[in-house]
């Protein structure tokens, strides 16, 4: 599948639909995950999310996949985080958020094979649960990273909480209170450690897929159980903070009202520092 579209070649197209799109080529034992929706910057729907949530669990108990690449289609982004058109109801007690994105990453599903993720374009605001469950990084050279949250009256909690995990805080710190006025640029990122390897456009998956395809083809249980040491060495901390984010979201978010009033605001013409 190196140096191929997904699907390509040996590949099957397991899944397509829901938004996603699940590629599987059984001689290397890879499988892409792409978020299907370009048109929309990959934008999460409500059924996206249920369709990542039963695609990483099955490949727990699939032996064939060995290592899976994520990325969005397209090259103006890997993913905007939530459609803003998704309804999700509420409950009326201040003590619980129901977060519709909370189970779209690969360990929340407690999948321990390697995931890599190929990043195109923007990357903002909930796509940090897949980016931040995510192995490691691999970016196209025009790709940029930015947290929307506090812009528009929302307070950035699961996001800059797995965004901390991997990067300088001062770095997650500006990024995350910086709203829309700026961006990280994919040569910031890869400064800073966020990404690993930067790639022109049309080379970034490819990249990727060359990765989970050597990570494929070493042995499974060692490469499983680094993954596992990998993220126990700050488990208890990441467990500890997220507890935290449905009270800090409770308490901080401006009403459903406020924010779609911000959001309306904003003005085509408005520009966003890159750095």
């Amino acid at each position: 599948m190196t140096g191929t579209r997904a699907g390509d070649g040996d590949g099957e197209v397991e899944r397509e639909g829901d938004g996603i799109r699940v590629d599987r080529d059984k001689a290397t034992g890879v499988a892409v995950v792409t978020l299907d929706r370009a048109a929309r910057h990959n934008a999460i729907t409500l059924e996206m999310a249920a369709a990542l949530t039963a695609a990483w669990r099955e490949f727990r108990f699939d032996d064939g996949v060995r290592a899976v690449v994520i990325t969005g289609a397209g090259e103006r982004a890997f993913c905007t985080g939530i459609d803003r058109a998704a309804h999700v109801p509420q409950p009326a007690s201040p003590y619980s958020v129901d977060d519709p994105l909370i189970a779209i990453g690969p360990k929340a599903n407690d999948l321990w094979k390697p995931v890599v993720a190929a990043v195109n374009g923007m990357a903002c605001g909930g796509a940090f649960y897949l980016l931040g469950e995510s192995e490691f990084l691999i970016a196209s050279e025009t790709a940029t990273f930015f947290d929307p949250h506090t812009t528009y009256g929302m307070v950035s909690a699961y996001e800059a909480i797995h965004m901390a995990m991997r990067m300088p805080f001062g770095e997650v710190a500006r990024m995350s209170l910086m709203g829309t006025a700026e961006r990280l640029s994919a040569h910031r990122a890869h400064q800073i450690g966020l990404v690993s390897e930067l790639a022109p456009p049309a080379q970034t998956l490819p990249a990727a897929v060359a990765c989970a395809e050597i990570l494929a083809s070493q042995p499974t249980a060692a490469v499983q159980g680094t993954v596992r040491a990998l993220w126990a060495a700050k488990e208890a901390a990441r467990t500890q903070a997220l507890a935290h984010a449905p009270h800090l979201i409770s308490l901080g978010n401006l009403d459903p009202g406020r924010q779609a009033e911000l959001f309306e605001g904003r003005r085509p013409g408005d520009g966003c520092r890159v750095r």
